[in-house]
């Protein structure tokens, strides 16, 4: 790790960042901070407790240009605040697995704790750190705030030996200056981890081989680690397999066969605290489907899947620009009421008022809203198809078989598309956000609709938004 973490110093040294303030200096950048905290309650209530508040081994990657997030992304917000003068110095928009946990079934009869992390540049006085949550219109509003001293005596800032050696799989320039993708392993034995780092390269070439990744490569490093496990593989409890992988990633979360995350948020960011990171990719050394992603904290995917690619770039739009899932046929852990609030979310919407439409700009004027597509050809086909598919998964059959469903869903799928009048327009195709009536998506394909291999223009745009929050040209 030495050396490349001195070469990566080195590049930091160079660049411009300042510290926690809007302006950019040409001082050195500042450590990373990162606050621990334990998140729990119920469908009804919750709460917020200080764990522990730890420096990172590595300086501050971020844009020191943009420490203020004004995307608007995100169940919840945090914000650093200097105490004295009221100022506004970071914030970031994120969402969390307890977010997504209350929502279900489970939430409504028993607590539950889930451990977060908030991360920003390390000032040099004590601040004030912030939580805001959205309410039922969309404002965000305080839910939990506590003082913060980075001189405090229970700081965390030993600096122990990093387990294992960072891997730069893209560099194109100074932390500073460009977005930070670690992608980690877990699953993968000593003797696999040159599958590892092949799996990292052959999934990254691949986002940036799709738009708008494609067109902003540049603005982009991939960093890759990974700590070898006992055994290959990690946890499907459901198959009655449990592993003991380094960081926890399992199947099963929520009670859903197909959705992968780790719980064990601890585990996570003490391994990523040593490659740079904003955002984090984690790939799981298993053939069978499965991945997730949660705004602002990480995304996974079935690395050895035949639909790898999908999943990869799939989970990270969710991760990476807070998209939501326009697909409504797949069932799901979440429980939905039947009131359709306008989603925060930039590529959905329950269309209350056409005229005020998110994304009306690329709306045509012949467009009408809603726009009429084949949903009932659609939706006779998926209940067949997700029978089948339950069935698959109920029989434990070989995954090929389930590869081979998928696929046959996508050529019916591009098939039907092909031949409807609004093909290719952008309107309000009603069926997203895992619900057949009441919510919208811009255009009929979209990767975050179907296992097609693109993103839609709304969800490029999203998607754009966030890499020039995170990068800025070295002019700059």
């Amino acid at each position: 790790m030495n050396l490349l973490l001195r070469l990566l110093g080195a590049c930091w040294l160079l660049c411009a960042a300042g510290a926690v303030p809007a302006q950019v200096s040409d001082a050195a950048p500042p450590p990373t901070l990162r606050v621990d905290l334990m998140h729990s309650g119920d469908a009804k209530q919750e709460h917020y407790a200080l764990d522990r508040v730890v420096v990172e081994p590595l300086p501050w990657p971020g844009n020191p240009a943009r420490p203020v997030d004004d995307t608007d992304r995100g169940l919840n917000r945090f914000e650093v605040i200097d105490p004295q003068t009221g100022k506004l110095l970071y914030s970031r928009g994120y969402s969390t697995i307890f977010g997504e946990w209350r929502t279900t079934d489970e939430a409504k009869q028993s607590s539950r704790g889930f451990q977060e992390s908030l991360r920003f540049p390390k000032p040099d006085r004590p601040v004030q750190v912030r939580v805001l949550q959205r309410g039922d219109d969309n404002a965000f509003v305080e839910v939990w705030r506590i003082d913060v001293d980075p001189a405090a005596l229970d700081v965390v800032q030993e600096k122990r030996p990093a387990p294992a050696e960072p891997i730069a799989i893209r560099n194109n320039g100074p932390s500073p200056e460009k977005v930070d993708l670690l992608i980690l392993g877990d699953g993968y034995t000593q003797a696999e981890l040159p599958k590892f780092e092949a799996d990292a390269h052959r999934l990254a070439d691949h986002l940036f081989s799709v738009s708008p990744f494609r067109e902003r490569a540049r603005d982009f490093n991939v960093w890759a680690l990974a700590v070898p496990t006992r055994e290959s593989g990690v946890s499907r409890p459901s198959t009655g397999i449990h592993h003991d992988s380094a960081l926890g990633t399992r199947y099963d979360i929520f009670g859903s066969e197909r959705y992968v995350l780790t719980l064990d948020n601890r585990a996570l960011r003490e391994l990523a605290q040593y490659a740079p990171n904003e955002f984090i990719e984690i790939l799981v050394n298993n053939q069978t489907y499965g991945g997730g992603g949660i705004f602002g904290q990480f995304s996974t995917a079935a690395a050895s899947n035949d639909w790898a690619n999908y999943l990869f770039v799939h989970e990270f739009g969710h991760h990476f620009a807070a998209l939501a899932d326009e697909y409504y046929t797949s069932p799901v852990a979440y429980v939905s009421g039947e009131e359709r609030p306008e989603p925060w979310e930039p590529n959905v919407t329950a269309l209350r008022d056409p005229a005020r439409l998110k994304w009306k700009r690329h709306v045509g004027a012949d467009t009408p809203l809603p726009t009429p597509w084949p949903k009932a050809e659609f939706e006779a086909y998926q209940r067949n198809n997700q029978a089948r598919r339950v069935e698959l998964r109920k029989q434990n059959r070989p995954e090929s078989e389930m590869s081979a469903l998928f696929e046959a869903e996508r050529r019916f799928t591009d098939e039907l598309v092909s031949r409807a009048p609004y093909r290719d327009a952008i309107g309000a195709f009603e069926g997203a956000n895992y619900q057949a009536t009441g919510y919208y998506r811009s255009q009929m394909q979209c990767t975050m609709f179907s296992r097609s291999e693109r993103f839609c223009q709304v969800c490029q745009d999203a998607i754009a938004d966030i890499i020039d929050l995170y990068s800025r040209p070295a002019s700059d």
